[in-house]
């Protein structure tokens, strides 16, 4: 079993290789529709929690390494209701586990 099922993408031209990339990964890449960022609920979400420290624009660059590990720690223990409320964290472990 796949930790990665499928992958979804905006239509950014930083993805020209995505059919290279498919291939590595050996998973499924799907695109969403131009100006349709619902496409990707889950990513955008994550967007909306990184306001809490960072302006949309922001330079990450100014930020330390040990800063930007804290507040991805914290939004990895944060429970989402699309995982039934556990946390990303948890998932990942119990995936990890299953599959070793």
């Amino acid at each position: 079993d796949h930790l990665r099922r499928s992958i979804t993408w905006d239509r950014g031209t930083e993805l020209a290789e995505y059919d290279r990339i498919q291939t590595a990964l050996d998973t499924t890449l799907y695109f969403c529709d131009p100006h349709s960022p619902w496409q990707r609920g889950s990513n955008e979400n994550t967007n909306r929690l990184l306001r809490f420290w960072f302006e949309k624009g922001s330079d990450l660059s100014v930020h330390t390494t040990e800063d930007l590990r804290q507040i991805a720690a914290k939004l990895n223990r944060r429970p989402r209701p699309t995982l039934n409320l556990e946390t990303p964290a948890n998932r990942l472990n119990q995936l990890l586990q299953a599959a070793a």
